[in-house]
C-alpha cells in the first residue's frame, strides 16, 4: 500500500523537467574504473548546467541519490554542486533509497516545488560500484587493537601467533550490500524466488535478456541516446561515448550456456539474465511553472511524485506492481493510457514476474486488492523498447533517475502522451512514477 499522503493542491501543481543528462554506463570488469562517484556526476551535470539559459547559482536545490559514496564525498550531493559551480549557499544533500535512490531525489524535488520550498531544482543519482570499498573482518579489526596496546616484544609476538590468517580475507562490502539483511537472501536468490512462483523458465529469461541486448544495439546505432548521454573523458584521454553493457553477437546459444550464479547448481539466474554491475550518473532539472515561465524554458515534460510501496524482502523484485497499482489509483490513470513503460531491468525473471502478476486475477485480487479484473498485460512493444538494465547497466543509484529521463525522451520521440517508470527496491519495496509529455 501507499503510505505517502499526498496533498490535493499540491497533487496538481506541474512539475516540469526542463532537461536531463546522464554519462555513459561503465559496467565492471574486474577492477575499478577511472571515475569516482563524485566525477562521474560533474560530467553529466556540467554539460546539462553550460546548454542552460541560467546560470548555475541559480538553482535553489540540489538532491542526489548515492548508496556508496567514497569517505572523500561525504554529502556527494554538496561535493557535486560546488564543484559544478552552485551557489555557496545553495543547499545540497544526498538521499539513499537502495535501487531507487534516484527516483526518491526526483520525488523530493517534486514535492519540494509543490510545497513551494524551491522553484528549480536539480536532482538525480549516482554510484560508482566498481568502486565500493573493502573491509576488515571484526576479528581482525579486534586484533589490530590489541596489536597497537601490546608494548614488548613478547606481547607483539604473542599477538601475531594469535593471528588467523583466515581473518586477513577482506570483506566485500559490495556483496553485502546485495543481500538482505532480514531474510539473508541475496537480490538475485530473490529472482529465483519469483521464477519459481510464476513458473518462469530459463528460456524465457535468456529470450528477455537477448531481446534487451537487441534493442540496446538498435538503439545506439539509430542514435538515439544522443540527446541523453554525454561521453565520458578519461585521464588517459580515452573518450567513452556509449553504455558498455552492449554484448554484439549476443544469442540464446550463447546465454543458454552460462552457468547459474546465485543458487548453483540447479538455479535460473545467470550474469547473462541480470542487470550489470556498473558506474554511471544521471541528472534531471526540475521547475515549477512561474520558473518556466520566468525563464523561457522549454520543458521536456512533466512528472509525478512518486508513489512507494512495500511487500516481503523476499519478492522484492514485484515492488513495481504494488507501486504502479498504488500510482494508477492515486492519479485514476487508466492502465490503457499508458503509452510506454519503464520497468528496472533487475532481473530478467523479476521483470517477467512483474508483468505476470500485473496480469494475474488472483494476484491483483489478494495482493493489491484489486477486485474487479487485474489491471493487464504490458505489451512487450511497450515495455524497455530501448533496452533495459541487463544491456545498459544498473548503477543502483542512478537508474531511478536514469528510466524516467529516457521515458520522457522516448515520449517526445514517439509523439506519445504518457508513461511509467518503475523500480524495484532492496529490502522489499517498489517506487513508481507517472512521466507525461508537454
Amino acid at each position: 500500500m501507499n503510505i505517502i499522503n499526498k496533498n490535493t493542491k499540491a497533487k496538481d501543481s506541474p512539475v516540469y523537467v526542463v532537461d536531463g543528462c546522464r554519462t555513459p554506463f561503465l559496467t565492471t570488469r574486474g577492477q575499478a574504473n577511472p571515475f569516482s562517484a563524485a566525477d562521474l556526476a560533474v560530467a553529466a551535470g556540467r554539460p546539462l548546467l553550460l546548454r542552460q539559459p541560467f546560470a548555475a547559482d541559480e538553482i535553489e536545490e540540489v538532491i542526489l541519490g548515492c548508496v556508496i559514496p567514497a569517505p572523500d564525498e561525504v554529502n556527494i550531493a554538496r561535493v557535486a554542486s560546488l564543484r559544478l559551480g552552485c551557489n555557496i549557499k545553495t543547499p545540497a544533500w544526498t538521499v539513499q533509497r537502495n535501487c531507487a535512490s534516484g527516483m526518491q531525489a526526483l520525488d523530493t524535488a517534486v514535492r519540494n516545488i509543490q510545497g513551494g520550498h524551491s522553484g528549480l531544482i536539480l536532482a538525480g543519482g549516482v554510484e560508482a560500484m566498481s568502486r565500493a570499498p573493502l573491509q576488515w573482518r571484526p576479528k581482525l579489526v579486534e586484533w589490530m587493537s590489541g596489536w597497537l596496546k601490546a608494548r614488548s616484544l613478547k606481547a607483539k609476538l604473542q599477538s601475531l601467533a594469535s593471528l588467523s590468517i583466515k581473518e586477513l580475507r577482506p570483506v566485500i562490502t559490495l556483496l553485502k550490500g546485495l543481500t538482505d539483511p532480514s531474510t539473508g537472501l541475496s537480490m538475485g536468490q530473490t529472482a529465483e524466488e519469483l521464477a519459481y512462483e510464476f513458473a518462469i523458465d530459463r528460456h524465457a529469461m535468456d529470450q528477455f535478456a537477448l531481446a534487451s541486448q537487441n534493442r540496446l544495439e538498435k538503439a545506439q546505432k539509430d542514435g538515439l541516446f544522443n540527446e541523453e548521454i554525454t561521453p565520458l573523458f578519461s585521464h588517459d584521454g580515452a573518450v567513452i561515448k556509449d553504455d558498455q553493457g552492449l554484448h554484439p553477437g549476443s544469442n540464446i546459444k550463447k546465454l543458454s550456456k552460462l552457468k547459474p550464479v546465485f543458487d548453483r547448481p540447479t538455479g535460473l539466474v545467470t550474469a547473462g539474465n541480470s542487470a550489470q554491475i556498473t558506474d554511471g550518473a544521471c541528472w534531471l532539472l526540475l521547475a515549477d511553472e512561474a520558473t518556466v515561465k520566468r525563464l523561457n524554458l522549454k520543458p521536456l515534460g512533466k512528472i509525478t511524485p512518486a508513489s512507494w510501496a512495500g511487500l516481503n524482502p523476499a519478492q522484492m523484485g514485484l515492488g513495481p506492481v504494488h507501486a504502479i497499482d498504488s500510482l494508477l489509483k492515486e492519479y485514476k490513470t487508466p492502465f490503457d493510457s499508458v503509452d510506454y513503460w519503464e520497468i528496472n531491468e533487475a532481473f530478467a525473471a523479476q521483470v517477467i514476474a512483474c508483468t505476470h502478476a500485473m496480469d494475474n486475477p488472483e494476484y491483483c485480487k489478494h495482493e493489491l486488492d484489486k477486485k474487479d479484473k487485474p489491471w493487464g498485460r504490458i505489451a512487450p512493444d511497450r515495455l524497455n523498447v530501448d533496452g533495459g538494465a541487463i544491456s545498459i547497466g544498473h548503477p543502483v543509484s542512478a537508474s531511478g533517475a536514469r528510466i524516467v529521463l529516457h521515458l520522457l525522451h522516448l515520449l517526445k520521440r514517439t509523439k506519445t502522451k504518457r508513461g511509467v517508470a518503475a523500480i524495484c527496491i532492496g529490502g522489499g519495496q517498489g517506487g513508481a512514477m507517472l512521466a507525461e509529455a508537454v
